[in-house]
């Protein structure tokens, strides 16, 4: 019997190992580390992310990201940012277990202009906005501690404004580490307007 449950805690532990080498992880950095770099950043509020994503399965799987532009707490748009089965055939997929993306935000004149480079790609794109500079572009995946998984969507940023609170303070923070919910946030912190992206990674069928 101890033999019998030695080898089933040894199978638990090795299937547990096993899983983890298989997740699917995220690292993020934001802005520069060059300080001059950082104060143009500020001063023309540019936001800047790096994104790492990565994992043993990670390879031979297409990408798509989503976006929702949310009104008055209702989606008024669902539509694709871009899909890797639309690139050259040598970028249908990933090509190894690591996945490289920067996304540049900015708020500018009634308008949320962003940009996101994989590889020798990029692309630039303008959604309709309130005229505020409080807009704030955030990493959902790590304020709000969302999984993220293969073969199904995840939220992945969310560009939001603030949270009026009744002392009349105003938090980015209480609307990005919310976590649920997410395209219920206009109704539930009265945020007339902001954008979810969601990302996708898919096996391409045989």
């Amino acid at each position: 019997m101890r033999s019998i449950f030695l080898l089933l805690i040894s199978f638990l532990s090795l299937k547990n190992v096993y899983c983890q080498t298989q997740a699917l992880k995220l690292n993020t950095s934001y802005g520069s580390k060059n300080t001059e770099l950082r104060d143009i950043m500020q001063f023309e509020g540019l936001e800047y992310f790096h994104l790492t994503f990565s994992g043993k399965d990670l390879a031979n799987k297409s990408y798509c990201l989503y976006v929702k532009e949310i009104w008055a707490g209702k989606v008024t748009t669902d539509t694709i940012v871009f899909d890797s089965r639309h690139f050259d055939e040598s970028m249908h997929t990933v090509n190894d277990s690591i996945l490289l993306m920067r996304v540049i935000g900015k708020a500018t004149d009634g308008q949320l202009k962003m940009m996101f480079r994989i590889g020798n790609r990029s692309y630039t794109r303008l959604y309709r906005a309130i005229d505020s500079d409080e807009y704030s572009l955030r990493n959902i995946v790590q304020e709000s501690r969302l999984p993220i998984n293969y073969d199904e969507k995840f939220y992945l940023f969310a560009y939001i404004l603030p949270y009026k609170r009744s002392d009349g303070s105003k938090s980015w923070c209480d609307v990005g580490s919310s976590g649920k919910e997410i395209d219920l946030w206009g109704q539930k912190f009265g945020i007339p307007h902001y954008l979810t992206f969601e990302m996708e990674f898919v096996s391409l069928q045989e």
